[in-house]
């Protein structure tokens, strides 16, 4: 059953008045659409109940740091083509600022902002000694050839240089990249940085490959991690997470890992929602087989163990959670309405609106954010960093068994904050980790 206490504050007179005055104070033009936008007014809500003092809502209300870049690349046919990338810092009064790159064609300052203010907070509640910043290209790496995705990479970590560093700004993996792009990110910085750092250059970049200074478990860190959050949190919501039912929306990579880690627990995958379509078995879908499907053929289409059915037969699919793994805002306030989940697992970042949040409210529908759910990767980012930096490395059982310690303490911290400001699970977790940056400002100050 829903928690007893559940509910929205995020438009409540109050708190709309205070957004208002913060966006008018920085001139912010507001527009209902803009992810940028929406995340700064759900921050500004859970700041409100938090308590976060005026000037520092307006600090967390914009990035530190916003830089644009342009540079040419030379393709394979003999022409060059000119890309655009961007790094937002969001803050860092926690540390040094940690977050993804993306290679994708949506990338503009709009998304990486925020994405910025979201790794913000992820790092505070899982209470990591990092800092918000995203970044990434505009671009399609399906339609890169290895060596232009390599030019690409190395132009870009070259063109932002002289903003990221390994006690600065440390970039990970995201949509588009992966572990042998941070491994090309790492080695571009490390030749092209100051003599007096390229010793220490390795820690600019996690979630490289293990060879190349990586750590094991990265890969499969944000499942992994998922699976100590329900554990944790799904029992409260009445659903028991031995055997539990999940579908999965969004089959890349952060998708597939994340369907293996709860199958591996002795969840049931009974449906899955890719761009080529959707896939169901109320019996079970074994994630690897599909995953072999998928790397043959390119589509759901033919696969043997399940039925491929409308995309709205996969959203009223009845289980216990759906596992939104796809880009932002794909979980419409429509689809909230169609969603025959007792709860919504955000492995991706912000893959639900702010309408469809209230139509799950409505609906006594619980959703868990994405800065709980998927922290793992970060996590174990951080443990890279360390790794690097100590030059000891990890095993297998200590990355799992700091993974796990991580993610429930940030899970109790949510349920706490629910009970404190009786509030819904994604403005728990934000005022948790919001709890974390107003006591650090209130002891550091704001210089001078």
């Amino acid at each position: 059953m829903p928690h007893p206490r559940s509910r929205s504050t995020d438009r409540t007179p109050d708190t709309v008045s205070n957004q208002r005055v913060v966006f008018e104070e920085l001139g912010i033009d507001r527009d209902p659409s803009s992810l940028a936008h929406q995340t700064i007014e759900h921050m500004l809500s859970a700041a409100e109940i938090v308590g976060v003092k005026h000037h520092h809502q307006l600090i967390l209300a914009q990035p530190r740091t916003e830089v644009a870049v342009n540079f040419p690349v030379l393709m394979d046919d003999g022409r060059h083509r000119l890309f655009r990338g961007w790094r937002v810092q969001h803050n860092a009064a926690l540390g040094p600022f940690k977050g993804g790159v993306r290679f994708h064609p949506t990338v503009d300052g709009e998304s990486m902002r925020a994405l910025a203010l979201l790794m913000t907070l992820k790092c505070s509640l899982l209470r990591l000694p990092f800092g918000g910043a995203y970044g990434g290209v505009a671009c399609s790496a399906r339609e890169l050839t290895r060596d232009e995705l390599e030019r690409v990479t190395r132009r870009f970590a070259w063109a932002i240089s002289e903003q990221i560093g390994p006690n600065h700004d440390v970039v990970g993996p995201g949509v588009g990249t992966d572990p042998q792009v941070m491994a090309w990110f790492a080695d571009t910085y490390a030749q092209t940085a100051p003599a007096q750092v390229r010793s220490d250059a390795q820690r600019v970049a996690t979630g490289k490959p293990v060879e190349a200074g990586g750590i094991i478990g990265r890969e499969a860190a944000g499942g992994v991690g998922l699976v100590e959050v329900l554990r944790e949190m799904l029992p409260d919501m009445g659903i028991e997470p031995e055997g539990m039912t999940f579908s999965v929306a969004g089959f890349g990579k952060v998708g597939r890992s994340t369907a293996i880690a709860l199958t591996q627990a002795g969840a049931r995958l009974v449906g899955v929602l890719d761009r080529s379509g959707a896939v169901v078995n109320l019996r079970g879908i074994d994630p690897d087989d599909l995953i072999d499907h998928l790397d043959v053929n390119d589509s759901v289409d033919g696969f043997a163990a399940g039925e491929c059915v409308p995309a709205g037969d996969f959203w009223r699919l009845p289980c216990d959670v759906l596992v939104p793994a796809a880009l932002e805002q794909m979980v419409t306030a429509s689809v909230a309405e169609e969603v025959g989940a007792r709860a919504v697992a955000e492995i991706g970042s912000a893959p639900v609106t702010p309408d469809a949040d209230s139509v799950f409210l409505q609906r006594g529908i619980e959703v868990l954010p994405g800065i709980l759910c998927n922290g793992g990767g970060v996590a174990v980012s951080y443990f890279e960093w360390l790794q690097n930096r100590s030059s000891i490395s990890w095993t297998a059982t200590q990355v799992r068994e700091s993974l796990a310690e991580t993610m429930i303490a940030a899970s109790r911290r949510v349920k706490l904050a629910r009970h404190r400001y009786e509030c819904d699970p994604r403005t728990a977790a934000s005022c948790a980790a919001l709890e974390q940056i107003a006591r650090t400002y209130e002891l550091r100050g704001i210089w001078p």
